[in-house]
């Protein structure tokens, strides 16, 4: 007969600085498909926005998205 024993242990998440940050822009005006593309400085994805209004007056609300990278990590006993 073979018996299974679990063990529970905490684990931890933390961003993974390694992974990098990117930032995205995507144009939520109905009908406009147009999405900045990733980019690893704030600044950047913001200046695409006000390019974006500036070329297509009315284009003035933006969904922006930030993504990082995580990793679990098992706590020490």
């Amino acid at each position: 007969m073979t018996y299974a024993v679990y063990r529970f242990v905490q684990h931890t998440i933390r961003q993974a600085p390694e992974g990098g940050v990117t930032f995205e822009a995507f144009c939520m005006t109905a009908g406009c498909r147009a999405e900045s593309g990733g980019f690893e400085d704030q600044d950047d994805a913001q200046d695409w926005c006000l390019r974006h209004t500036g070329r297509n007056p009315g284009h003035d609300l933006f969904r922006r998205v930030v993504t990082d990278y995580a990793r679990v990590l098992r706590d020490e006993e």
